[in-house]
């Protein structure tokens, strides 16, 4: 009598992990949506469109980009945290990811123990440039202009935690002076108000900035890369420009929420590892300037990197006296 109910037990439990595999043997089996926590149009959101077809082949899947931006990339970002774990929604997020505890009282996720990392994207450089009638033709001619002027020159962001954010944050604290700083909600209006001439500077990635640049609609002074873009090979660094160690690159990584199965993570890897090996996708980034971080994308790296970088920022935030919000 008892044999029964423990070979019946058994045989569930046989069944029930041979399900529970094949289900994810599956994944996926439907459409999976990739949340870029800003506007449509902007340097993230490229770099997803171009990534979101390239993953399509080794899914067997369309991935779906969705655009939900506000508060710096915490509203998209909660957003995923709090998604079901099962690999049908995924982030694709810049190096704001590292900034938000110290940006935010309550950003709403932690970069630690709500998310399970995915690997590395892109890493894209910035460009510093201005309105195409700015008095300044270099980047020391910049600096002498902003010192002197510094009540009347105004900088553009997308928005505190944006990537034109953090680089404008870097800028002024090597400039040495503070600066009208004007928050857009999104790259697109700060960038057509620049184009506009309604602002004076931004700071702000490569892809986003380098078909203007190479249209004459904007001034540029520099990139802050160590090395010269190639796309743009004219324009200096800001380390040769004599701001020596002056560096921003604007990474991006894949995350899904914290719990989703190992097997489930391992596919997402696997399929974006070959995203980033499809030639259309390499050409695309090199187009835009961005280094496509082959090597890096693995959980193990962006797991690293963002260890490293959320001191490094709070760092900053406090020397440059940025305040919570």
């Amino acid at each position: 009598m008892t044999l029964i109910p423990r070979t019946l037990s058994a045989m569930l439990a046989a069944s029930a992990m041979l399900a529970a595999g094949a289900a994810q043997a599956e994944f996926p089996e439907r459409p999976i949506n990739m949340v870029v926590p800003f506007a449509a149009g902007g340097p993230t959101d490229n770099v997803a469109r171009s990534l979101a077809e390239a993953m399509r082949p080794t899914l067997g899947q369309t991935v779906v980009v969705e655009n939900k931006g506000g508060a710096g990339g915490t509203i998209g970002t909660t957003q995923v945290a709090r998604s079901q774990p099962d690999g049908y929604s995924v982030l694709l997020m810049h190096a704001g990811f590292s900034t938000a505890p110290s940006l935010y009282k309550n950003p709403g996720y932690d970069p630690f123990k709500s998310f399970e990392p995915i690997g590395l994207v892109v890493d894209v450089p910035m460009t510093i440039v201005a309105r195409s009638d700015f008095p300044p033709n270099t980047i020391q001619e910049l600096a002498d202009y902003v010192k002197k002027n510094k009540d009347k020159v105004s900088l553009a962001n997308a928005g505190i935690g944006a990537a034109s954010h953090l680089c404008g944050t870097m800028l002024v604290e090597a400039l040495g002076v503070q600066l009208l700083t004007i928050p857009y909600k999104g790259t697109a209006p700060a960038m057509n108000d620049l184009l506009g001439k309604q602002v004076d500077l931004m700071c702000d990635q490569t892809t986003n900035t380098t078909q203007q640049i190479e249209a004459g609609k904007v001034k540029a002074y520099a990139v802050t890369s160590l090395k010269r873009v190639p796309t743009l090979p004219k324009l200096p660094t800001m380390d040769e420009s004599g701001y020596k160690g002056f560096e921003v690159g604007i990474w991006h990584g894949m995350w899904v929420p914290k719990g989703t199965p190992k097997p489930v993570v391992d596919k997402l890897v696997k399929s974006l590892q070959a995203g980033l090996a499809d030639p259309k996708f390499q050409d695309r980034m090199k187009q835009l300037g961005a280094t496509v971080l082959t090597s890096e994308a693995n959980p193990q790296a962006l797991e690293a990197k963002v260890k490293q970088q959320v001191p490094q920022w709070a760092e900053l935030f406090k020397k440059a006296g940025v305040e919570q919000q």
